[in-house]
C-alpha cells in the first residue's frame, strides 16, 4: 500500500538479485534502529513528559486518517466526494505519514486490487512470502523505469494531487518541521514530541500500514470470498484503523466501509460519517445490503459443501435446492429492478404526472420486494446454519 520516492517494482525481475532502494531502506529499516537506540537513552536521562505521549497518540490519528480515508478510500477508490478543506487536511496527513505521494500510492493500490496475488503483476503479491509484502518489495528497486499512471487518470487530471506529487519531498520536511515544531512549541517539550510524535509515530505508521499487505493477507476469516487471500481479522482491524476487514474490502473495494457490520471497528468508516454530515464529504458508496448478504451466503455454501465432503454425509440434494431458490427469488428481484430502470427512462422523457405517479408505485413496489427478498435469504442462511449443526451433532466422524 506504499512506495517510497521510487518506481512500482516490475514483478518480472528476480527480487532478490535487484538493486536496493537506498532511500526506502534508511527510512523502513535505520530509522527503526535509530529510535531503538535513541528514545531508551532519551527516556533514561530526560524522561518524556505526559505531553509528548499525548501528542504520539494524536499524530499517529492524523498520519493514519490521511493513509485510511485519504489515500486509500478517498483516491485510490473514490469511495466518497471530499471537500477542499478535507481533502487538504488528509493530503497533509497522508503526507506526514511519509508513503509517497497520493499518486504514487494510489496507482500502486489500483494495481494490487487488479491484479491480487498475481506473483507476476502483483507489486507486493503475498504469494511471494511475508517479507516480500510486508517491506521487501520496497527494499530493493524492481523497476527500470518510470510508471506511467495508466490506471490513475483521474489523480492526473486531479490539481492538489498533482501539486503534492510535485513538490513530495519539500512538503515532507515542511509538514514535519511545521507539525513538529508547532506540537513541541504548545507542549514545551520539543525533543519529546520529535522523538514519540515524530520517530516513533512514523515507524509504528509504516508498519501498521504494512500488516494490511501482508498480515491481512494470511491470518484472518475469508466470509465473503475465497478467490483471493485477503482476510477479516478484527485484531488486525484495531491496529490498522479498521482497515482489517480486508476480505470484504477485496470484494467491494468501492464501499466507504471496510467494516461493514454495525460492531466492526472501523474509525475510517466513522469520521467519513461523520464528514458527511458537518457538509466535508458527501457521495459515500455503500454497497446494498442484499449483494453483501448474497456473498455472506454463497461462502457459507462453499463451507458447508467442503464440510459435507469431510463429514461424508450426502445432503447435496438439500443444498441445491435452497440455491436454487435463492436464484430464482434473485432473477426475480432483478426483472423488478430492470422494469423500474425502464420506467424511470420514461418518466425522464415524458415528464407526465401520470407516469410520475406510476413511478412512485413501482418504487415503494421494490422497496417491499427487496426487504422480502432479504429476509429470505436470512431464512436460507439460518436453514442452512441449522442443517450443519445436526450433521456435526449427529455425526461420529472427526474432521482432520
Amino acid at each position: 500500500m506504499t512506495r517510497f520516492l521510487g518506481a512500482l517494482p516490475d514483478m518480472t525481475s528476480a527480487p532478490l538479485k535487484a538493486p536496493i532502494n537506498w532511500t526506502a531502506s534508511i527510512t523502513l529499516i535505520g530509522l527503526p534502529i535509530l529510535a531503538a537506540i535513541i528514545i531508551p537513552i532519551y527516556a533514561y536521562y530526560y524522561d518524556f513528559s505526559v505531553s509528548a505521549w499525548v501528542s504520539l497518540f494524536f499524530l499517529l490519528a492524523l498520519s493514519s486518517m490521511g493513509i485510511t480515508a485519504g489515500y486509500h478510500r478517498l483516491w485510490a477508490h473514490r469511495a466518497y466526494e471530499a471537500s477542499l478543506p478535507l481533502k487538504i487536511l488528509l493530503m497533509i496527513g497522508g503526507t506526514f505519514a511519509v508513503q509517497n505521494s497520493i499518486l504514487f500510492w494510489a496507482s500502486g493500490h489500483r494495481t494490487h486490487h487488479r491484479h491480487v496475488d498475481d506473483v507476476d503483476e502483483d507489486p507486493y503479491s503475498i504469494e511471494r512470502g511475508f517479507w516480500y509484502a510486508h517491506m521487501g518489495w520496497m527494499i530493493r528497486d524492481h523497476s527500470p523505469s518510470e510508471p506511467d499512471f495508466k490506471n490513475a487518470p483521474d489523480l492526473l487530471n486531479d490539481k492538489l494531487v498533482m501539486f503534492q506529487h510535485k513538490y513530495y519531498a519539500l512538503m515532507v520536511v515542511a509538514v514535519h518541521v511545521g507539525i513538529l515544531g508547532l506540537v513541541g512549541w504548545a507542549t514545551g517539550d520539543l525533543w519529546g514530541v520529535v522523538l514519540l510524535g515524530g520517530l516513533l509515530r512514523l515507524i509504528i505508521s509504516h508498519q501498521v500500514t504494512f500488516f494490511i499487505n501482508s498480515l491481512c493477507h494470511m491470518f484472518g476469516k475469508r466470509p465473503y470470498t475465497d478467490e483471493n487471500s485477503a482476510r477479516d481479522n478484527f485484531w488486525l482491524a484495531i491496529a490498522t484503523w479498521g482497515e482489517g476487514y480486508h476480505n470484504y474490502h477485496h470484494i467491494f473495494q468501492y464501499d466507504y466501509r471496510n467494516g461493514v457490520k454495525w460492531w466492526q471497528y472501523d474509525p475510517t468508516k466513522w469520521l467519513i460519517w461523520t464528514c458527511s454530515k458537518i457538509g466535508l464529504a458527501k457521495n459515500l458508496r455503500r454497497i446494498p445490503s442484499f449483494n453483501i448478504k448474497k456473498a455472506e451466503l454463497a461462502m457459507k455454501f462453499k463451507y458447508a459443501e467442503q464440510d459435507l465432503a469431510i463429514y461424508g454425509h450426502d445432503v447435496n440434494a438439500d443444498i441445491s435446492q435452497m440455491k436454487q431458490r435463492i436464484a430464482q427469488e434473485y432473477e426475480a428481484f432483478t426483472h423488478t429492478l430492470n422494469d423500474w430502470a425502464k420506467l424511470k427512462e420514461q418518466e425522464l422523457q415524458a415528464k407526465k404526472a401520470a407516469m410520475a405517479e406510476k413511478i412512485h408505485k413501482m418504487d415503494h413496489k421494490l422497496k417491499v420486494d427487496f426487504q422480502l427478498l432479504e429476509h429470505r435469504l436470512s431464512h436460507h442462511r439460518e436453514c442452512l446454519e441449522t442443517l450443519m449443526r445436526n450433521i456435526k451433532k449427529n455425526t461420529n466422524v472427526v474432521p482432520d
